[in-house]
């Protein structure tokens, strides 16, 4: 049996350097691991690549990592953090716009194997068509596009090639977690820590409460512990039970 419960969250965060790419799952303010994004900034990392559904919506989780301008580029669905969009125009992040439910196959994809996909989502906008920026200068003015996307025509309809979406680390906050990694989330965010925490080579969790192996009934287990190198306490314990298991 290997443990994989870390009592020091620091030690455990400094494997990611600066300049790595991280997922880093949640659903708006659901699910986010603040502790770990927190730890990223205690360890000063910058310049990093991170994948995730939003920007953050306040100074907490993703949004402290922007605040502090930490980013080199955000792929993610929606950069509404009013703190990231001056960022982008002044030239001093970079953004690759995905939409949603490409963005969680692209992540479920690299940890299920899979290279590339076909999906009609985007097919005919300018995220397919190369016509979206990605980069500004300092003065605002466009420098670089999203690339154009490969088309074909697939049962009779437009379809884009999208790539699996691999990160070098994984960032994820689950409700329960035992000790070899087996993780269960709490509703809504259960979307988008599972595709995130599956495309990272190393994925760190947060859990909530920590249990013994096999406390967690096999049917209610929404992550496997093979997707997770290391699991941490998390200083945030509310809603963390009950958890109803599955009938």
């Amino acid at each position: 049996m290997i443990d994989k419960l870390r009592d020091d969250v620091l030690e455990t965060m400094s494997i990611i350097p600066s300049g790595a790419s991280v997922a880093i799952g949640g659903f708006g303010l659901t699910g986010v691991p603040a502790m770990l994004c927190d730890a990223l900034c205690q360890l000063d990392r910058r310049d990093l690549h991170v994948v995730s559904n939003n920007a953050g919506i306040d100074p907490t989780g993703v949004g402290r990592l922007v605040h502090e301008g930490r980013l080199r580029k955000f792929t993610g669905s929606f950069p509404s953090n009013p703190e990231f969009l001056p960022l982008l125009h002044s030239g001093q992040v970079e953004l690759e716009l995905v939409p949603q439910g490409t963005l969680a196959e692209r992540l479920r994809a690299a940890g299920a194997g899979v290279r590339a996909f076909y999906t009609p989502t985007s097919a005919g906008t300018d995220l397919a068509t190369g016509n979206y920026p990605s980069r500004y200068d300092r003065d605002g003015h466009v420098v670089e596009w999203m690339s154009p996307k490969d088309v074909r025509v697939i049962d009779g309809q437009a379809c884009v090639l999208e790539f699996a979406l691999a990160t070098d680390f994984a960032l994820v906050k689950s409700t329960r977690a035992d000790r070899l990694g087996n993780a269960a989330f709490r509703l809504a965010s259960r979307n988008f820590n599972v595709p995130a925490a599956m495309a990272g080579r190393v994925t760190v969790c947060e859990a909530q409460t920590i249990v013994d192996a096999g406390d967690i009934d096999p049917d209610s287990v929404h992550l496997p512990g093979i997707f997770v190198q290391y699991v941490v306490q998390s200083k945030d314990r509310r809603l963390a039970d009950p958890v109803v298991p599955v009938a």
